[in-house]
């Protein structure tokens, strides 16, 4: 019988960080949750870490769309949860989520996100995106998107850009119906805030978000994220 949630989790080069993500979702998959962990072409010993800590480790071509596709295609659960490598999720967010895929209706959503960081600015920038989000019913990967297999597939899945492939679903499914939006707070990494600057890293989100809502391909977006990184 297949579960009724999995969550499915892009990776590349994780190997310093996996065992601690999937340590604590043994727990999950105790309770019939399937964990599936899709590497884009690691290099390091993330695969290795990841064998026998997940249900599946599958390889897809690189790119978390791709990935995150090639997840949702090998599963067979009525909901499919996405969660990036340096994002944790509550544990009281099981039986929470165990509930939505027990339900019959079509349905997405995501988490409240806060930075693992005690500054008070970056608790400031959770806050606002937790805000932004449910007012323009858009979600970005690091707030843990689900989204029942029904809709997923009738929406085409994440679109096969190297940049903003969660905007762009999000826009899809908005169409479809209103996002359901979880207080419950995931865990984000706040390393590329404390590594360019939270006022840097802020200018740049929002002026990629501008630009790729303005029209700018996505390619050139990553090409412009990638001479910043």
């Amino acid at each position: 019988m297949p579960a009724l949630l999995a969550l499915i989790v892009p990776v590349l080069n994780e190997a310093h960080g996996i065992v601690g993500l999937l340590t604590p979702l043994q727990a999950w998959r105790q309770a019939g949750v399937e964990i599936l962990v899709v590497d884009g072409g690691s290099t390091d010993a993330t695969v290795a870490h990841a064998t026998g800590l997940a249900d599946q480790v599958l390889s897809a071509p690189p790119g978390r769309a791709a990935q995150m596709n090639a997840g949702a295609a090998a599963s067979r659960a009525k909901l499919l949860l996405f969660l990036h490598a340096d994002t944790t999720l509550p544990a009281t967010a099981l039986p929470v989520l165990c509930q939505l895929a027990a339900g019959v209706a079509p349905l997405w959503g995501r988490f409240d996100v806060r930075l693992a960081s005690p500054r008070a600015l970056l608790w400031l920038v959770g806050t606002l995106m937790n805000l932004r989000s449910r007012i323009t019913g858009i979600a970005t990967g690091d707030q843990a998107m689900f989204v029942s297999r029904e809709l997923f597939t009738a929406c085409g899945g994440f679109p096969l850009i190297p940049l903003m492939e969660d905007l762009a679903l999000s826009a899809k499914l908005r169409r479809e119906l209103a996002p359901l939006a979880l207080r419950l707070r995931v865990l984000t990494s706040a390393r590329r805030w404390e590594q360019r600057g939270a006022w840097g890293t802020i200018g740049l989100m929002w002026g990629l978000r501008l630009a790729y809502f303005l029209g700018v391909p996505p390619s050139r977006l990553a090409h412009w994220y990638r001479q910043v990184r």
